[in-house]
Order: structure tokens, then C-alpha cells, then sequence
């Protein structure tokens, strides 16, 4: 299954492989009571709903008893990375220094994982745009990846916001390089890095070489937005509209975010990403009935700290 552009053999796979995990999410995290989950769960307790093949009991019906977070996480591969190469195939189960060093080494993975997605994809936006400095990308792909393989220890050591801090400038630099020439429309001093777009509406906004970094885009309304080449990475989409927007050239966009929002068969996505199953079929912003489309797209952290 392809989620991310990432080639499977060729380098890392960041597309979370739930049976080879030790349903990590279910156990090393915690989650408060809210509209995403019906009771509070403190990190490294098994959720009741985790059965003893670390499976979900309840999976298939997941939104309609309560658990509509479980259905938007993505934990970029670091789930297998940890079960199967970090501790070897041991499981939390087997004794306690296991589960305490395991649980300590997910959220790190994790976060390492989401940031070679990031830096993968700014490889790709350099390619041909910048070439003599390909390489500064493609060696903090390979440093960030042989630091994702190390030690039960060497990742308890590890400063992972020094490694975000490090790898900022890069992702930055890609992304004014792929919307440099983009077409831009009429000046909004809403849409800048940061901004507070929460309920806003962008109904058929054309958002093309916008850079929205880092900015509040919870419960916005962008039915039928064009978001080609916009800057989109650390954007909280949590419940936007993006029925009938295009999402195919948007930069740093994740599954996270995706899973997020409201969509419907009319939202266009990047080649690998996976349409979600809560997602509306049959209408799209204008009310019309789209043709219906395979998925497509690339494939979450939604906001990079």
C-alpha cells in the first residue's frame, strides 16, 4: 500500500503497518476525554478496547462509539520501525524494562519519521529547481534516517526538537523554491504564516503559492479551494471543509491533516494519501454529483513542533 511517495526498499517505509506493531498507539499514548475520545487514558496503559493480538476490538465502528481521534492518527511508520527493528520483535508485554524503554522510544520515532516525510518531499521539490544543492536535503533525509535506527538509548538521548530546529531551514527553502513562480492572487492579509483562520470563510479561494505555515484552519470553510503549491505544513485542519477543494499540489500536506478535515468524492488529493472513510460520498461544495475518483495522493503530525 503506498502512502507515502517514500519507495518502499529504496528508503524508509513512513506508512504506519499496523500488523507488524505492537498496537504501540493503543498503549504508549495518552488521550484526554473530549470529542475525540470518551475517557481519559494515561500513556502507557492499554486502551480497554486493545484484545491480547494487540488488535482493536472495536476498529470497524471506532466513530461511532466515541473514538473519532484513533481514526486520525498516523503514527508515520514509527509503530513496525520500533516493534520490529528498535527492540527486535520483543513486545511491551515481555517485562517491564521493555515496555518503559519501548514506550519512551515510540513518540521519538514517531516524531523522526514525520520529519523524513517532510524532508523527502523537500527533495522532491528541489529536484530540477535547485540541483547544485540537492545534496544538503538529501544528506538530512540520510542523518535523520540513521538516527531513526538507533539504540533504545541513543533515542532516549536524543534532542529531537534540535533535529526540527536543523531541519526548518531546509523545509523553508524548498518551499520558496517550488512557489517562486506560482501564480499568487489579490493581496489577504488573513493568509500569512501563523495565521488564525479558525471559521474562516475561503470558499473557492484561490490559495496557489499562499504559504499558510504553522497557522489555525480549524472548522475553516474551503469548499472548493485550489491549495496548488501552498505552503501547508504544520496547519491545523481539524473539521475545515475541503469538500470539492484541490489538494493535489499542496506542499507539506500529511494524512494526519487530511483524516482531520471534512471531505467528500469532489476533494481532489496528492498521489498516495488514503480518502478517508468518514469523508461524505456523493456531493461536493456546489451540491453537484462528481464523477467518482480513485483515490489518490501523498500520504501526518498536522502541526511539526
Amino acid at each position: 500500500m503506498t502512502r507515502t511517495r517514500v519507495a518502499l526498499g529504496r528508503r524508509e517505509d513512513l506508512g504506519a503497518d499496523c500488523a507488524n506493531c505492537f498496537g504501540l498507539c493503543c498503549v504508549a499514548l495518552a488521550f484526554a476525554k473530549s470529542a475525540d475520545f470518551p475517557f481519559d487514558k494515561d500513556a502507557g496503559d492499554p486502551c480497554e478496547n486493545l484484545d491480547e493480538t494487540d488488535g482493536c476490538r472495536i476498529h470497524p465502528h471506532l466513530r461511532e462509539r466515541g473514538f473519532a481521534g484513533c481514526t486520525v492518527f498516523d503514527c508515520s511508520g514509527a509503530g513496525q520501525k520500533v516493534s520490529r527493528h528498535t527492540f527486535a520483535g520483543r513486545s511491551w508485554r515481555d517485562d517491564a524494562a521493555t515496555q518503559r524503554s519501548m514506550f519512551a522510544a515510540f513518540p521519538i520515532v514517531r516524531r523522526l519519521h514525520d520529519l523524513l516525510r517532510y524532508l523527502d518531499e523537500a527533495v522532491a521539490l528541489v529536484q530540477g529547481v535547485d540541483r547544485a544543492d540537492e545534496q544538503r536535503w538529501l544528506d538530512a533525509f540520510e542523518r535523520v534516517r540513521l538516527l531513526s535506527d538507533g539504540t533504545p538509548e541513543e533515542l532516549a538521548a536524543l534532542d529531537v526538537d534540535a533535529e526540527y530546529d536543523r531541519g526548518r531551514p531546509l523545509l523553508v527553502e524548498a518551499s520558496e523554491a517550488i512557489r517562486a513562480d506560482a501564480p499568487v492572487g489579490a493581496p489577504d492579509r488573513r493568509l500569512v504564516p501563523g495565521a488564525d483562520l479558525v471559521g474562516a470563510d475561503l470558499r473557492g479561494a484561490d490559495l496557489r503559492g499562499r504559504t499558510l505555515r504553522g497557522s489555525l484552519a480549524i472548522a475553516a470553510d474551503l469548499r472548493g479551494a485550489v491549495l496548488d503549491r501552498c505552503d501547508m505544513l504544520g496547519v491545523d485542519l481539524r473539521d475545515a471543509d475541503l469538500r470539492g477543494a484541490d489538494l493535489r499540489g499542496a506542499v507539506y500536506l500529511t494524512q494526519m491533516q487530511v483524516n482531520a478535515a471534512r471531505g467528500d468524492d469532489g476533494t481532489l488529493l496528492p498521489v498516495g494519501f488514503q480518502r478517508p472513510g468518514h469523508w461524505r460520498v456523493g456531493s461536493t461544495a456546489n451540491g453537484a454529483t462528481p464523477q467518482r475518483r480513485g483515490r489518490s495522493g501523498r500520504g501526518a503530525r498536522s502541526r511539526p513542533r
